[in-house]
């Protein structure tokens, strides 16, 4: 068997400007985000931490770690997904994170899912 099948987390990203909560006029652009994390591996694995890296288009980066997600540290058996949606700040209208979750299979192997770069952007900044 593979072992790139075996432990396989796959990870995808919505993204929502927050028009409510942002203020242009004192660089503030708040952005939500929905992350959904899935199984498509063979083995179980739970969510123990995160790692973030935030870019923004002044190329000022702060990185964020921390256990779980939204409070929770979800086990994902093969096939199952966990949906969460939280959310950053930054001082331009246009950035980017990526990042990655640190797992635990249940056969005890720790291996990280990465979470693949994606734009945060105002809407009609880019084209």
């Amino acid at each position: 068997m593979a072992e790139g099948k075996k432990y396989h987390i796959s990870v995808s990203v919505n993204t929502t400007y927050l028009e409510d909560q942002s203020d242009p006029s004192s660089d503030r652009y708040v952005f939500a985000y929905t992350v959904t994390i899935a199984n498509a591996g063979n083995v179980a694995a739970q969510l123990i931490s995160r790692h973030w890296v935030i870019t923004d288009a002044e190329n000022v980066t702060q990185e964020v770690k921390g256990l779980g997600v939204v409070g929770e540290q979800p086990l994902l058996r093969p096939g199952e997904s966990f949906e969460y949606t939280s959310g950053t700040a930054m001082a331009t209208p246009v950035g980017t994170m990526r990042g990655s979750y640190q797992m635990v299979a249940e056969d005890g192997n720790k291996f990280d899912a990465e979470i693949p770069l994606f734009t945060l952007s105002m809407p009609r900044v880019l084209h």
